[in-house]
């Protein structure tokens, strides 16, 4: 398919409506986001045109600057529909490891306190948090009737047992609990995945990593976020491993069969979708809701044990102090108003980025604006930043979510053949424990944008406004 854009701005190019696109598609990105874009021959851009054909899509169809290809949407990509146009849910809109998340913690420790433990540390955190394909918790006995408790409450079950603080609840977007959660609604094979898999990273770009605040932008805000420079910080990327994927695997095929019967035409198959006020609509909503709260209990135990794996490194709860700053999905579709109308907004890597005064931002931030954290790969940098009225205005309060992949896992290794990353990683300064060396390579930084350069159009288009840069120290990966 041909793409043509118009430039808008310095960060802004949309592509006007054609063909059986019901509205605009809108990107943002810079010229070497761009350059990238093309050498993959637009295929993102290509999936964004795909998605403004969806019936009842309200204002364009949206890509944040670390898009990629995806299944379905790009990743990057926002899209709102309106329940009472007709509009659908589409589980290519979500993903499949639904409510994929960060969570960033902040310590009461600095750089110097760690540097002459950071080595048993890494051994500590490797050892609590079970890395990689498949891994799976031993030490937690969770039946069926508990992980439907789970997928009902959330972070919330985790605290209940003991294994986090009410204060933690607070700092996750919703509260750590999707409403409309319908544990019925997931199957029993994806009850059999996720039992064993609460409190696990995963593999591929998932990570834990402690890292310290290398720079601070805006101190102000810094501040109120309760960051400062060379503090010590955690940042925990996971989400609803086997399950969330199982309930998006189970909805793309049911859509798929029910599609035509509503007459939703699908330009790509990986766009299956349903009315949002369907059966069938209405079944995979609470089927999601459910796994998103997998993923939000999935990082609260998991912030547990990286509690506990410091305890062990020697560092004591008053000293390393570990306190949720914030905890974000950014594979999620949810109903937010925009506009005066209530609409299901379909992020797709991409994360909520509300500006100051929204309602549902912690009171605590309130003044600021929610926190947006953007990891960037594994030998350089992640940032924090904080939504604003821009993104509200132009986004549906939305930002990017990383730096985005520019190589395939199989470029990426083929790259890397021959190279000691891990020896490179220790010379800057990194640790890292990896169950596979495969995934390694599959994770070099070089396989991912510069994610100084997303946050430089997200900061430039006005969706996000930075606050500081963190530089990792320690990395787990599977």
């Amino acid at each position: 398919m041909e793409v043509s854009f118009v430039q808008e701005d310095r960060y802004t190019f949309r592509i006007p409506r054609r063909g059986k696109m019901r509205t605009d598609a809108v990107f943002f990105a810079s010229k070497p986001i761009l350059a990238q874009l093309e050498r993959e021959d637009y295929a993102s851009l290509v999936q964004l045109m795909n998605v403004a054909t969806l019936p009842g899509i309200v204002g364009p169809a949206l890509a944040m600057p670390d898009l990629h290809w995806g299944y379905g949407f790009p990743i990057g990509g926002v899209a709102a529909f309106d329940p009472a146009a007709g509009g659908v849910v589409s589980p290519g809109g979500v993903g499949f490891d639904i409510n994929c998340g960060v969570r960033l913690l902040a310590s009461g420790l600095e750089r110097r306190d760690l540097e002459p433990r950071k080595a048993w540390l890494a051994d500590r955190l490797y050892e609590r948090v079970p890395a990689g394909v498949g891994s799976r918790r031993r030490d937690l006995k969770l039946n069926r009737k508990g992980l439907a408790r789970v997928l009902a409450e959330g972070a919330g079950w985790v605290v209940q047992q003991g294994w986090g603080e009410p204060d933690d609840l607070e700092f996750i977007e919703s509260g750590g609990r999707l409403e409309g959660a319908d544990p019925g609604r997931v199957s029993e094979r994806a009850y059999e995945r996720g039992l064993p898999q609460l409190g696990t990273l995963g593999s591929g770009n998932h990570f834990l990593e402690v890292q310290y605040v290398e720079q601070v932008y805006d101190p102000e805000v810094a501040a109120a976020l309760g960051l400062a420079e060379d503090q010590i910080t955690v940042l925990i990327h996971t989400g609803s491993r086997g399950l969330g994927h199982q309930v998006c695997q189970d909805y793309v095929q049911n859509f798929l069969q029910v599609a035509p019967k509503y007459g939703v035409e699908l330009v790509d198959r990986q766009l299956a979708a349903a009315p949002i006020e369907s059966p069938e609509g209405r079944a995979y909503l609470g089927a999601m809701a459910a796994a998103a709260n997998y993923a939000f209990a999935n990082r609260q135990l998991i912030t547990h044990y990286v509690r506990a794996a410091f305890e062990a490194a020697g560092f004591a709860p008053r000293d390393h102090a570990l306190r949720v700053v914030y905890d974000l999905a950014h594979n999620n579709a949810k109903f937010e108003t925009h506009g005066g109308r209530q609409v299901l907004v379909h992020r797709k890597g991409a994360t909520r980025a509300f500006g100051p005064g929204e309602p549902d931002l912690p009171p605590a931030y309130a003044a600021v604006g929610q926190p947006v954290l953007v990891p960037g790969d594994m030998g350089r940098y992640s940032y924090v930043l904080v939504g604003t009225e821009g993104a509200m205005e132009k986004s549906f309060g939305s930002s990017c979510h990383g730096a985005g992949r520019v190589l395939s896992r199989a470029r990426s290794k083929k790259q890397a053949k021959g190279r000691d990353l891990v020896r490179e990683l220790a010379e800057a300064g990194v640790e890292l424990r990896a169950v596979s060396r495969r995934t390694v390579a599959e994770e070099a930084p070089e396989a991912y944008k510069d994610v100084a350069e997303v946050v430089r159009v997200v900061e430039g288009a006005g969706l996000g406004r930075r606050v500081a840069r963190l530089r990792p120290l320690i990395v787990v990966k599977g």
